[in-house]
């Protein structure tokens, strides 16, 4: 790894004659050479690093012993045992809400959310195209529209300011996604919820102990909902939670997740509602509830992390990190995104730019393609069933009216880092910038 960083100054100095070699006096990291015209690894040079980022899951021993003692209890399934109960607690203290409502993933959450306020065939809920698949899956699962919400390519988020315009009489409620550990514009959204009363589900799996305004995420809307797959900053394999402060909704919710019982109830064939199983194990919860306190540690450490890469790729003409707004408190960084303008590498292609770092050591994600435009919606929405519940021509004017160019620009742009590459010293993300940089001084030369 690189032992030293490419200083500002002369960066930006040599940023100004376009292409040309970065002037600098070369660096020493173990037995290898790095300078600003130093060859890149994808041309044969040295790679930038060679050692891994640090890895995920992170795993303790007491993590064994918790498992260890599920398993002896027999108690497995959270309907007689307590470990679930304990963390939906904890979790909820954690988080700043009432309720907490373990389940099986965070398409589950999303699942129990909507069915709790009732949405179903007819209406309309407002999404963002950059997000993942589940976010609109769980959407067309209750047979209503998912309408998009144009993206602010400056912050990766839906853009609030966007989103009013968008209502009707058919719409039941509103998905903003706090994308990547970023946060949403709450503030807008809860005035235009407030205004035209439509209810805010806080999709924050991917934004674990993420803040606006000091308040945690998941606790600004009606319910807000996380994910614990394996990926995320908090993780169980699978899993996920539903949080709320309203006692009608944990009810509903509850109920819903257990088949239809009534919530709180653990025996017996009585049923209040229709409903599905989407109950977490007590070998999630027990892991979940270990794991809880290593967080806000790993938190702090990733916003360092992430606040000197900022800093670093800030100099790199063409390289754009995402921005936050000025009501966004705690970024959760799972993940680090930036946009990459080709023109500014002399037109080095994104995948090329990427190819680039991979062979530096660094590995990236283009990110996520416009979900408005993928053929799985055309799909689920000219099926049997939404084309009974809509009919052939409302179908035909929803595509029509479901442009987001400004999230089809993105897409084209967009490089991540996951947050695992956030949790080492700082010295990796000078690795990470010294390799962009001696990408963009080279970036000619990567092109023949």
């Amino acid at each position: 790894m690189s032992a030293g960083k490419i200083g500002r100054r002369t960066f930006l100095q040599a940023s100004a004659s376009g292409m040309a070699a970065l002037s600098m006096a070369h660096r020493t990291t173990g037995a290898v050479e790095v300078t600003a015209t130093s060859k890149p690894a994808l041309l044969g040079g040295e790679p930038m690093r060679k050692e891994p980022f640090p890895s995920w899951p992170q795993i303790d021993e007491r993590y064994e012993k918790m498992w260890q003692e599920v398993l002896e209890k027999r108690g497995w399934c959270r309907l007689n045992g307590d470990y679930v109960e304990r963390f939906e607690a904890e979790y909820a203290k954690t988080i700043g809400s009432r309720f907490c409502l373990a389940v099986a993933n965070g398409t589950s959450a999303l699942i129990a959310s909507l069915n709790a306020l009732g949405v179903g065939p007819g209406d309309e809920v407002l999404v963002p195209p950059y997000t993942f698949v589940a976010t609109i899956n769980a959407v067309l699962l209750q047979y209503a529209l998912p309408v998009f919400v144009d993206t602010d390519r400056e912050t990766f988020q839906m853009d609030a300011s966007e989103v009013e315009a968008l209502i009707t009489e058919r719409t039941t409620a509103m998905i903003p996604v706090h994308l990547g550990g970023n946060v949403v514009d709450m503030d807008t959204l809860s005035a235009v919820s407030k205004k035209r009363n439509v209810p805010i589900i806080e999709d924050a799996c991917q934004a674990h102990f993420a803040e606006w305004r000091g308040k945690r995420v998941a606790s600004l809307g009606d319910t807000g909902c996380f994910s614990f797959q394996v990926t995320k900053n908090l993780c169980s394999g699978e899993g996920g939670a539903m949080l709320t402060d309203r006692e009608d909704l944990i009810e509903r919710a509850g109920s819903f997740h257990t088949n239809g019982r009534p919530w709180r109830e653990t025996s017996g064939f009585s049923y209040v509602r229709n409903g599905s199983n989407l109950r977490m194990t007590e070998f999630q919860g027990a892991l979940l509830f270990e794991q809880l306190p290593r967080v806000e540690a790993q938190s702090q450490i990733r916003e360092q992390n992430a606040a000197h890469l900022t800093k670093r790729l800030e100099a790199v003409p063409g390289i754009y990190p995402e921005k936050t707004y000025e009501g966004t408190t705690r970024n959760a960084y799972h993940l680090y995104m930036f946009r990459y303008d080709a023109e500014a590498f002399g037109g080095l292609s994104r995948d090329r730019f990427r190819e680039a770092l991979s062979a530096e050591g660094i590995p990236s994600s283009p990110g996520y393609t416009p979900l408005n435009g993928q053929p799985f919606l055309k799909e689920a929405l000219y099926s049997r069933g939404f084309l009974n519940v809509y009919g052939k021509a409302a179908i035909d004017g929803y595509f029509e009216r479901m442009a987001c160019p400004k999230n089809d620009r993105l897409c084209t742009e967009a490089v991540w880092f996951t947050q695992n590459m956030l949790l080492g010293p700082q010295q990796d993300m000078d690795d990470i910038a010294d390799a962009i940089e001696r990408i963009y001084a080279n970036a000619k030369a990567l092109m023949a």
